[in-house]
């Protein structure tokens, strides 16, 4: 049976590069962010669900969600955005898994799902081993204003608030790597953590 691993961490923690690293090295790897992108497609099911329940101003002229718009509408509500996450988060559920059906088909002893709300959205129950990364609050910070090029904190303040601590993650997590060491660092950790998932598969 194929070992199903979920890794998470919040906003600039370091996850997209851990989750690179591993592919590199590879271990099949999916992004559930990729997965809603596939489900705001064209007719997709998340395409569909957001017209009906929200309206069809929230898609583009395509036919796919506007994300943005979206994004816009919910982030300062908890209720639609808890309303939105009831819908599309099941349909990411069921993608998730149909993925590692597919995997295991193939022969593959084990993959990983990068999702930032994974431990929120039950992810304990659904992978055999949960990965977190963590930093500290300043380091994510300046990470994620220098990627983006913006030089207001504020909304990214905002937006680390909303989500779990790294301390609600680690407790619930059967890994926890930390990615506030130089690059040379983290990628000998990823080099460990591809060899312990590995052997991990092997006993599972």
């Amino acid at each position: 049976m194929i070992l199903k691993v979920g890794l998470t961490g919040g906003l600039a923690s370091g996850k997209s590069t851990i989750a690179e690293g591993l592919e590199k090295r590879g271990i099949p790897m999916r992004d559930a962010d990729r997965m809603v992108h596939d489900l705001y497609a064209p007719g997709a099911a998340g395409a569909r669900a957001v017209a009906e329940t929200f309206g069809k101003e929230f898609l583009t002229e395509d036919g796919s969600v506007d994300r943005r718009k979206l994004s816009m509408r919910v982030f300062h509500d908890p209720e639609i955005l808890a309303r939105l996450n009831r819908l599309i988060h099941p349909l990411v559920r069921d993608a998730q898994a149909r993925w590692f059906e597919e995997l295991e088909r193939k022969g593959e002893p084990l993959g990983v799902v990068e999702a930032t709300l994974l431990v929120e959205t039950g992810g304990r129950e659904r992978f055999d081993v949960l990965v977190a990364v963590s930093a500290p609050a300043d380091m994510r910070l300046q990470r994620a204003m220098r990627r983006s090029g913006e030089t207001d904190p504020n909304e990214f303040v905002k937006r680390m608030a909303a989500q779990f601590s790294d301390a609600a993650r680690e407790e619930v997590s059967d890994i926890v790597i930390r990615t506030d060491g130089t690059r040379e660092e983290l990628e000998g950790k990823i080099d460990a953590l591809a060899r312990d998932l590995r052997a991990r598969a092997g006993r599972h």
